[in-house]
């Protein structure tokens, strides 16, 4: 991603701001309102979803403001160290300290709250990647073996403990935000073909030799042919959605007035909150969501290439991909044009990791408008 940097685009970062705090404050919302009526029943308290979240909420504010602070050249040393630290924890995720549902375990248990590391192991991931190639672009004659080999451990290792768990979704979107990197940073096409061409031979086979997520994928194709023929198994969320959809209509039947979350549908505020949002404010409350994930992605392309430095230029690129990415597969699986993944909707579906963890995504893009026109050397690397 070598090609001159366009005029800066002082307007992006507050349009960035301001997608981000409208579906940050909404999620607020529809957490609160997808989530009251089953707390109430289990604990006699209306507000347990809503108090965590806004707790969450407001720790990522902090991390998105001090992100936003940092200069782009101590951004580097983060990718490695975050990526090294969410290897470990995918690696307790495994062991008896590990929690989760619906056939994966995901999640450490903390005692007062369960972290997922996987959230941390795409930020490591696209920071690390964005390294390795603007060090490359900056040292074009640098042998490709050593990049390789670090390239494939700091890629595969999370990769793997991911299929373990098992998150496919996520495994699949840590493999797309890299590919993106490397293509952004402008890595020869044979080589983007071959690692294709390579993912095209492995994903079947981890499909093969797991269970859980080969269930996922035959009756996600079971049920968008005949969606009532698999309501017993893996179809069930899938179905509860549609109907989910089907009742709001264009105008949806209310805030606070979804029928499906009451049991019907499983995990409303989190998975499937986007049915939550269409069964509540209709089309019209679900386009406004698609709208706000389309213009934070057009933000933090502007943002990306009004920049002169081929680090900073990579960084925002690939933390907004990875952000739009995931939404767009939280709102295919729940409309039933992908597998269910059970990937939670950024900004608005319920969770601490996640939440926490897209915001600082958000302050490191703005760190990157803050100083557009800086080109920033790896340290170390001596100008030439």
């Amino acid at each position: 991603m070598t090609a001159p940097a366009t005029r800066p685009a002082p307007g992006a970062k507050y349009l960035l701001l301001a997608m981000t705090i409208f579906l940050a404050v909404g999620g607020l919302l529809m957490v609160f309102s997808a989530s009251a009526w089953n707390d109430f029943s289990a604990t006699g308290n209306s507000y347990v979803h809503l108090t965590r979240q806004a707790i969450f909420l407001g720790v990522g504010l902090v991390a998105l403001f001090v992100c936003s602070r940092i200069p782009v050249k101590y951004i580097r040393p983060i990718g490695w160290w975050m990526l090294i630290a969410s290897d470990i924890a995918l690696i307790l995720v495994l062991t008896p300290l590990g929690v989760g549902k619906w056939g994966a375990v995901r999640a450490i248990d903390l005692g007062f709250a369960t972290l997922q590391p996987a959230e941390f192991a795409k930020l490591g991931c696209v920071l690390v990647f964005a390294g390795i190639m603007a060090d490359r672009s900056q040292r074009p004659t640098r042998a490709l073996r050593d990049d390789v080999i670090v390239g494939s451990l700091a890629f595969g290792i999370p990769f793997v403990l991911l299929m373990v768990q098992p998150d496919m979704g996520m495994a699949m979107l840590l493999a797309f935000a890299v590919v993106l990197v490397l293509i952004l940073g402008g890595l020869p096409g044979r080589y983007i073909a071959a690692t294709l061409a390579a993912g095209a031979v492995a994903v079947p086979g981890l499909v093969a030799v797991n269970p859980h997520v080969r269930q996922r994928i035959e009756s996600w194709i079971v049920s968008f042919v005949n969606p009532g023929a698999d309501i017993q198994s893996a179809g069930y969320q899938a179905l509860m959605s549609r109907y989910a959809f089907a009742s709001g209509g264009i105008f949806g039947v209310g805030l606070g007035m979804a029928r499906m979350k009451g049991g019907s549908l499983p995990a409303p505020e989190t998975d499937f909150i986007f049915a939550i949002i269409g069964e509540e404010l209709g089309l019209l409350g679900t386009a406004a969501v698609v709208i706000a994930f389309g213009l934070l992605c057009y933000a933090g392309v502007r943002i990306a290439m009004s920049t002169k430095d081929p680090y900073a230029r990579l960084v925002a690129a690939g933390l907004t991909a990875i952000i739009v990415t995931q939404a767009l597969m939280s709102m295919a699986s729940v409309t039933g044009l992908m597998p269910v993944a059970g990937e939670p909707l950024p900004f608005v579906s319920y969770g601490g990791s996640s939440l926490v963890l897209n915001l600082a995504c958000v302050g490191l893009i703005l760190a990157v408008s803050r100083d557009p026109g800086r080109v920033v050397r790896a340290p170390g690397k001596a100008r030439r």
